[in-house]
């Protein structure tokens, strides 16, 4: 059985009003003008516009987001006994 590598993703962004993003853990938060992602080796913040995740599969770890998208931000992995990034990052 072949063992699944961890913290491999990709990000592809079209034309700043879509983005694919793979190895996707867990959809912390979201709202028109962010969503927080649990990626492999940490966290991804995606902030714009109007944002709409138009697909979620967490067992293929893919998400395709939909919207003005005009940032998107590398967190850092935390210990589950830190709490989360989204604590972390909203004190």
């Amino acid at each position: 059985m072949e063992e699944k590598k961890r913290g491999l993703h990709s990000l592809y962004l079209e034309d700043r009003n879509r983005m694919v993003v793979t190895d996707v853990k867990d959809v912390e938060n979201f709202n028109e003008e962010t969503i927080l992602l649990t990626i492999g080796g940490g966290g991804l913040v995606i902030k714009g516009q109007k944002l709409h995740i138009q697909k979620l599969d967490l067992e293929e770890g893919k998400v395709i987001i939909d919207g003005r998208i005009q940032s998107a931000v590398y967190t850092e992995k935390r210990d589950a006994s830190e709490g989360g990034f989204l604590k972390k990052l909203l004190k």
